[in-house]
């Protein structure tokens, strides 16, 4: 009886190691602390036309989180643990996508690249109650009569305006062709916003669109090559960019090809290669910019974080090079963990009637705060071009609606 019972406290003595060393309940990227949790969920594509944008989101996204795993609410400390889906770049998926991340637990959500899938996930996060936080979604339908959803990037409207006056001030154009996706939030609101700018300033437009889907621009750019046109406005997905530019260059088009945000991605210069000349983009962040010390910062450490895992290159085009949306995904990130603290709260309820209080001062796309439709108070954007002999990014200049 001694015997077994000498056993008995043997064994539990070793189970008692073995919890005390954590074991497969500690919280991946985080410390163990008491058991509290919460969670913060990923909206992004990670396949589909915009794939390769959404992953280098979730880059920024998952840096921020390496960086503070942990957040204190109303003095408690709590693990944060993401919960990733992946919207697929459809509107449709990504409300299935949207109603699985409500349904997990989470407090709040980021993303997500693509304003189409923003928009259609949209309702389905207001009626969770649900705060959701833009990255790069940049049309205003995306929080336009949604009190739950907000954002850290400029929008279609002033980027578009940003673009017409580039290609009148810079380019000297007086007609330009836009070429936009139909039935794409983003290519088709974006493409507007620039008509109508470029009209104002006294420019001249002329229009085509393209299926979903489609790979052969040859007749559009037919068209281009037979009119008068001065410069290219091509908003659209990144699967479709390089298409667009090889078939251009090819065909015999030289003039300037314009685009916004999307096409500020790595792959398009691999798939576009030696055509992808005379082409500029406006976007949010440039990783050279030294004029903020917290920019300087994150640049230095995720290019770290990048080439320590083969995993984290793949996903960022096989590059560490700094992509506009990894930068805003890092800022979202602690935009919602500020809003977590301010809250006191795990309640979405009670993390979207903070939000609009949160000012992020350290933010590395620049300081961040909310205007009353939970749009980011932004008046600047990068003008970059892409340098087919280095295969990147070059900036520009900055520009301003006002310049």
């Amino acid at each position: 009886m001694k015997k077994i019972l000498s056993l008995v406290m043997v064994l539990a003595m070793v189970l008692a190691i073995g919890a005390g060393c954590g074991g497969d309940d500690t919280p991946q990227g985080g410390t163990q602390t008491d058991g509290k949790v919460v969670k913060v969920g990923i909206f992004e594509p990670a396949s589909g036309e915009n794939g390769a944008g959404g992953k280098q989101e979730v880059l920024g996204i998952r840096y921020a989180h390496s960086l503070q795993p942990t957040v204190t609410i109303g003095g408690e400390e709590y693990t944060v643990e993401l919960v990733e889906v992946d919207n697929q770049s459809d509107t449709t998926k990504a409300v299935t996508a949207a109603q699985s991340l409500a349904s997990s637990g989470v407090s709040v959500v980021l993303g997500s690249y693509g304003s189409g899938v923003s928009i259609a996930a949209g309702d389905t996060f207001k009626t969770a109650q649900i705060p959701a936080i833009g990255v790069s979604c940049t049309n205003p339908q995306v929080t336009q009569d949604n009190e739950y959803y907000f954002r850290v990037c400029f929008l279609d409207p002033f980027q578009g305006t940003v673009m017409a006056n580039f290609a009148k001030d810079e380019m000297k154009a007086d007609t330009a062709f836009v070429i936009t996706q139909l039935g794409d939030d983003y290519s088709s609101g974006l493409g507007a916003y620039f008509k109508q700018a470029f009209t104002d300033l006294g420019g001249t437009v002329l229009e085509a669109q393209f299926q979903t889907g489609e790979t052969d621009f040859n007749a559009i750019l037919t068209n281009v090559l037979n009119s008068d046109a001065d410069v290219i406005f091509a908003p659209s997905s990144i699967q479709t960019a390089p298409l667009l530019i090889q078939q251009a260059r090819q065909m015999g088009i030289t003039m300037p090809i314009l685009a916004g945000d999307t096409w500020e991605n790595e792959s398009i210069i691999n798939n576009a290669g030696q055509y992808a000349t005379d082409v500029y983009l406006s976007t949010f962040f440039d990783e050279n910019d030294t004029s903020n010390p917290a920019a300087a910062e994150f640049v230095t450490g995720f290019k770290a974080w990048l080439n320590a895992d083969a995993q984290n290159l793949t996903n960022n085009g096989d590059s560490d090079g700094v992509a506009a949306v990894s930068a805003l995904g890092f800022d979202a990130y602690n935009v919602a963990v500020a809003a977590l603290e301010a809250a006191g709260s795990t309640a979405g309820t009670d993390v979207q009637a903070a939000l609009p209080g949160v000012t992020y001062e350290n933010g590395v796309t620049g300081s961040i705060s909310f205007n009353e439709n939970g749009d980011a108070n932004k008046d600047m954007a990068y003008i970059k071009t892409i340098n087919v002999e280095t295969g990147a990014f070059d900036f520009l200049k900055t520009q301003s609606i006002a310049e």
